[in-house]
């Protein structure tokens, strides 16, 4: 792949390590060769770093295998998942299932993302339902925009939530941030 291929959220291979384009800049200089910029992150340990070619060199093309998979419980070695196509049930560490682990509910798919046959991630939908399993009362005209309580999800993960709901609602969560987004 030629490095003027390279555009925000493209996947790329350098010196063996996957890396995702960030911000992609093409310089022109007035006397001299193009060169390409991009800011780059590792999808493997997460580090972020700038890298600069001459506009004519290339980089290797990196493959990413996305993978359907369900989620069945977690045990003393790392999360467990089943393949919906072949039944086979596998382990993800908990460094790659990461933040996306207090969001993880029994039976939920999930898409698990693989560099060189190992996974890397675990992506969730973007947003999800939960039942409440406690938080504060509201109160009576306390109608105010913008006022958040704390409460627990049914998974036992907090989040904030607006002052009249209650225990037992059903609310939707992002996934990528953590917020409320509405009552389902």
């Amino acid at each position: 792949m030629i490095v003027t291929d390279l555009k925000n959220g493209t996947i790329f291979k350098d010196g063996g390590h996957p890396f995702l384009v960030l911000k992609y800049q093409h310089i022109k200089v007035s006397r001299g060769s193009a060169q390409v910029k991009v800011r780059a992150k590792n999808i493997i340990t997460g580090q972020v770093l700038e890298k600069t070619w001459q506009s004519g060199a290339s980089v290797e093309d990196a493959y990413i295998e996305n993978k359907n998979a369900q989620y069945l419980y977690k045990d003393s070695n790392g999360y467990v998942f089943m393949s919906p196509n072949t039944y086979d049930q596998f382990v993800i560490s908990e460094e790659v299932v990461g933040d996306s682990a207090k969001f993880l509910k029994e039976g939920e798919n999930v898409i698990v993302k693989y560099f060189e046959g190992q996974p890397y991630s675990v992506d969730l939908p973007i947003s999800m339902v939960f039942e409440i399993k406690y938080t504060e009362p509201g109160f009576k005209g306390n109608t105010v925009t913008n006022v958040y309580k704390d409460a627990e999800l049914d998974n036992g993960t907090k989040v904030k939530v607006p002052m009249f709901i209650k225990i037992g609602d059903r609310v939707k969560v992002d996934t990528r941030t953590g917020e409320y987004v509405s009552k389902a």
